[in-house]
């Protein structure tokens, strides 16, 4: 199957000084009645290129807290993962019921800092590096993070966060689009009349975040092409984060500032570590959330 192409909604912001909110969001997702990742999300990674070590430490960090006991401080970033796993009390069958949560773990870990496949990654490489990215274990989610000068497959081609399905094994891969896509690293770049720096400090790390977090609430909502999504322009579809793309924060909040780096935060992880986390489609009030 066709890794998705998302296209990105874009949302006329007015804003004040300062990264404050402006609320949007204005097509509905939908279910198309597929199936949704449901248990426990297994996520092996695969480090293609020259990956920093602050960028590593950033996913990881990020996936770490996404679990409930994964967050200190507020408001945390297991807050809006709950928000993905809620969809599937929002499916055709899930009647607006409470919905499971489900632990997120990395079970394989692996390194190809010499680019093997070259610094193109298509989705015939990436089926190629699955089973190193995996380990051969079954029901794994494969995350690939590319380096900068790396070129994922579609990412600038409308589709900032990307994600698929190779033999019925999920995948999201994302790269540093600092200097290959600035537009997929807003709001801390290509984003006129909006001052917002990252919290980490680094573009590529807190970017490469977002992406990944758009990826997975994609991977675990519509994984299979027939699960929550909008349509948009032609063969492309608005998911859970790309339909609420370009929103500071949906609660026109003034979001706080890390006196440290002087980067603008939304939600709090393992050991405190500050995110900003995408607006995501909240399917109870059928609006953009976000934590703050």
């Amino acid at each position: 199957m066709a890794s998705f192409r998302i296209a990105c909604l874009v949302v006329l912001l007015v804003l004040v000084a300062g990264p404050v909110a402006v609320w949007g969001g204005t097509v509905a997702l939908t279910h198309r009645g597929g199936r949704l990742l449901t248990g426990n999300l297994n996520i092996g990674i695969l480090w293609y290129g020259a990956v920093t070590e602050k960028q590593k430490q950033a996913v990881h960090s990020f996936l770490n807290s996404l679990n409930p006991s994964g967050g200190d401080g507020e408001p945390q970033v297991s807050s809006w993962w709950h928000v993905v796993e809620s969809y599937q009390a929002y499916t055709k069958t899930g009647g607006g019921k409470g919905s499971p949560t489900f632990t997120v773990k990395v079970v394989n870990e692996q390194y190809d800092p010499n680019y093997s496949l070259g610094k193109v990654l298509i989705k015939d490489f990436i089926k190629k590096l699955m089973p190193k990215a995996t380990g051969g274990k079954p029901n794994t989610l494969a995350l690939f993070v590319a380096s900068k000068g790396v070129t994922v497959q579609d990412m600038c081609a409308g589709s900032c966060a990307q994600h698929g399905l190779i033999d019925e094994q999920p995948y999201v891969a994302v790269g540093d689009p600092e200097e290959e896509c600035p537009e997929c690293a807003w709001p801390f770049l290509e984003a006129p009349g909006i001052s917002v720096k990252p919290p980490s400090g680094e573009v590529g790390a807190d970017a490469m975040v977002m992406l990944l977090a758009g990826g997975l609430a994609g991977a675990v909502t519509n994984p299979y092409g027939d699960g929550f999504y909008a349509d948009a322009r032609g063969d492309d579809i608005l998911e859970a984060t790309s339909v609420c793309s370009h929103i500071l924060s949906a609660q026109q909040a003034r979001l706080p500032v890390d006196p440290a780096t002087g980067g603008a935060y939304n939600a709090k992880g393992v050991s405190g570590t500050k995110f900003f986390l995408p607006a995501i489609w909240n399917p109870k009030t059928s609006s953009c959330w976000t934590p703050l």
